[in-house]
């Protein structure tokens, strides 16, 4: 995927595997053919866009939460839509077929997030919620191919930030925390799985420069541990958790 050249840009994730492995992130490749692709975009163009931050449009699938009050309520929350059961099943059965792999994922939302060129769309630097949302962000690219860029920030604002670096600089020197980034190429129609030290460690960002056409990006969030359910002694959020669960495996989801 990648070689440092220019700017301090990772661009060969496989030329430097040996010494500085870029943990955590998992691609698959024509995840979906070309008519299933037509129909979800079908499906999807079907739903009321609703205008998001820098330029993106968005639809959301999943409970209403203030991440910063860290408050969570059901809402208007019916399902995951009807045509994105599909994706979820045969996910599932990937992970069937390598035991290496996470045990079976149970998303509760999903948001679609469209990028277009001529709203100069793009994502800033940032980290995912880890306090609903659990180790797997799971996104299905249609449209259009992109980059998924991740960089370290400048200050050690999450445990191993510096330890991380540190793995960066004994394998290629010329670096500097604030210039050097790693660059993961989306296809269309692939599957991406960031987890781990590249969900908890390395923020993420979607350039301007990377959306050259339409692109829609299917994002799947499982629970945390927090709200994932036990069969005794739950506590309140992981109630909480079940009663989502069961809401988002109907698969009749409604904007």
């Amino acid at each position: 995927m990648a070689v440092v050249g220019a700017n301090n840009i990772l661009t060969d994730i496989h030329a430097h595997q040996s010494c500085f492995p870029f943990l955590n992130i998992e691609i698959v490749q024509n995840f979906i053919d070309e008519s299933e692709e037509a129909i979800l975009i079908e499906e999807i163009d079907k739903q009321t866009w609703v205008l998001s931050q820098s330029g993106r449009r968005k639809q959301d699938y999943g409970p209403k939460v203030n991440f910063k009050r860290q408050k969570v309520q059901l809402g208007n929350f019916t399902g995951l839509p009807a045509y994105s059961k599909f994706l979820i099943t045969r996910y599932n059965e990937r992970i069937k077929d390598h035991t290496s792999l996470h045990p079976e994922f149970l998303p509760v939302e999903l948001c679609n997030l469209e990028y277009k060129s001529d709203r100069g769309a793009c994502i800033v630097p940032h980290y995912d919620d880890s306090w609903l949302w659990g180790d797997r962000l799971v996104t299905v690219n249609l449209c259009g191919s992109t980059y998924l860029t991740f960089t370290l920030p400048t200050d050690d604002v999450v445990d191993g930030v510096k330890h991380e670096f540190q793995r960066i600089h004994s394998c290629i020197p010329s670096v500097s925390r604030g210039t050097f980034c790693v660059r993961v190429p989306l296809d269309r129609r692939s599957l991406v799985v960031v987890s781990g030290p590249a969900r908890y460690i390395w923020q993420h960002e979607i350039r301007r420069s990377d959306i050259p056409t339409r692109r829609i990006a299917m994002t799947f969030r499982e629970l945390s541990n927090i709200f994932s359910s036990k069969s005794y002694n739950m506590t309140d959020e992981q109630i909480f958790g079940r009663k989502l669960m069961k809401i988002a495996s109907t698969y009749s989801g409604l904007m």
